[in-house]
């Protein structure tokens, strides 16, 4: 379903216009961090390709596939994952039900991710006991079982520990290794360079660059980048 194509997309709330003709085309393979300063619209962004809000103008295309098909093809994770009310390992069997599969081929799969990720020995623990850190790593669990050829992850490790991010920072490697394209935002810098392979960087709702991490750190194109690079 990539390369992902998006063309001349805005978005505006009321009067306020939030994401101004952003065009880009996103490609399979390389990691993509949507960096910018906050309130710049990366979560906006990514919630309009993830197809939870509608463009007021332009257009989002995948390709080879139909409306209808996106959402299948696809997830994303938040800053703050909604736990559901039973166990962690039920949190992740519900969405694998969801996709159709059976109670037992759910099990298997659901324990296999836990295992990834660190979490087998909370299986039974209910969801909203575990601490952040873990309730994040079980929405990466969540996510990761139904197999997304394109994974969305929206500042996963704000307000996390240092031992945390490291955790999920490492989930999200896997989770890349597996195949699944990362499109990820942050306004952390170091999380980039860990993370990213290429930089989409917004400021005030515009794309004013798209380029390879390197070159980004390296080179900026644009003062806003290079302001943003420098803590400016």
């Amino acid at each position: 379903m990539l390369p992902l194509q998006l063309e001349q997309l805005s978005f505006a709330a009321g009067d306020t216009e939030i994401i101004r003709g952003i065009s880009a085309r996103i490609e399979t393979g390389p990691r993509t961090i949507i960096l910018g300063p906050n309130g710049a619209g990366k979560s906006v962004l990514m919630r309009l390709c993830h197809g939870l809000l509608t463009p007021t103008a332009g257009r989002i295309i995948w390709h080879g596939a139909g409306n209808g098909d996106v959402r299948r093809h696809q997830a994303m994770v938040f800053q703050r994952p909604v736990m559901l009310r039973r166990s962690a390992l039920d949190n992740v069997i519900y969405g694998l039900q969801l996709a159709g599969k059976s109670r037992r081929e759910c099990e298997l799969r659901a324990m296999d991710v836990l295992e990834v990720v660190g979490l087998a020995q909370h299986a039974a623990r209910p969801a909203r006991v575990l601490s952040g850190g873990e309730q994040q790593r079980l929405a990466l669990a969540r996510a990761w079982a139904l197999g997304p050829d394109v994974l969305f992850l929206d500042e996963p490790t704000a307000n996390l520990d240092p031992a945390s991010t490291h955790d999920i920072e490492n989930i999200i490697n896997a989770i890349h290794a597996s195949g699944t394209k990362i499109i990820m935002t942050t306004h952390n810098l170091g999380q980039a360079r860990r993370l990213g392979d290429e930089i989409l960087f917004i400021s005030n709702g515009r794309l004013l660059e798209h380029t390879p991490i390197d070159r980004f750190f390296k080179e900026p194109a644009s003062p806003e980048a290079a302001a943003f690079i420098k803590g400016e």
